[in-house]
């Protein structure tokens, strides 16, 4: 779809549009969040751009901008389970569906972070790289991860001695570390290397080998 195509005439108000994107497809454990924004053209939030490009303090602080100054904020989300049973590229788009579902305001377009669109039933258009690019996808990818990130850091109490609190999940190496010595959690992703394999054979002796 033609940018132009996304625009009424140039009297009238531009398409209602909505931004997606997701924090979480990568790590061992915890769910995939994604977050649909709807920004309001006549209320700017300055310093909006991808949340890799941005310190914790700062995504806070916008967190708060985005959540009191947008139109709508909808978050969706595929916990380990379900990430396990359908794939993380499904469950990934799941929970954009499930953000797109939560707006309680319904876009006219969708701008969704990537090239792979989830099913929604208003017109939609992956943007490569568009957390950079659309001001929209950015708030969504603020929001998406300061909600997991929180949602993490929660799951760490419950769980101790993995440091979730830390890494979110990904696999580093004290989190690798802490695999080996408590094996995995309720929250850890079995269908992910190097879970998957740890399912299958002697926990101890595959990580002892890594």
């Amino acid at each position: 779809m033609a940018d132009a195509d996304l625009w009424h005439e140039e009297e009238r108000a531009p398409l209602l549009c909505a931004g997606v994107d997701e924090a979480g497809r990568g790590p061992l454990a915890g769910p995939v969040i994604a977050a649909a924004v709807i920004l309001d053209a006549n209320d700017t939030i300055a310093d909006l751009r991808d949340s890799k490009r941005l310190d914790a303090e700062t995504r806070e602080r916008l967190f708060d901008d985005i959540s009191r100054h947008a139109l709508a904020v909808g978050v969706g989300r595929a916990d380990a389970l379900e990430i396990d049973r359908i794939n993380i590229l499904r469950a990934t788009l799941v929970a954009m569906q499930r953000a797109v579902g939560a707006l309680g305001v319904r876009p006219e377009v969708v701008y969704v972070d990537g090239n792979v669109l989830p099913h929604l039933d208003v017109p939609s258009v992956a943007i490569v790289g568009g957390d950079d690019l659309h001001a929209a996808i950015s708030a969504a990818s603020i929001i998406a991860k300061v909600t997991r990130d929180r949602e993490m850091a929660a799951i760490a109490r419950r769980y101790p001695g993995y440091g979730f609190e830390q890494h979110k999940g990904y696999a580093t190496l004290a989190h690798l570390d802490a695999l080996a010595r408590l094996g995995p959690s309720p929250i850890h992703r079995r269908s992910f290397a190097p879970l998957g394999a740890r399912h299958a054979q002697d926990s101890a002796s595959l990580f002892e080998a890594t």
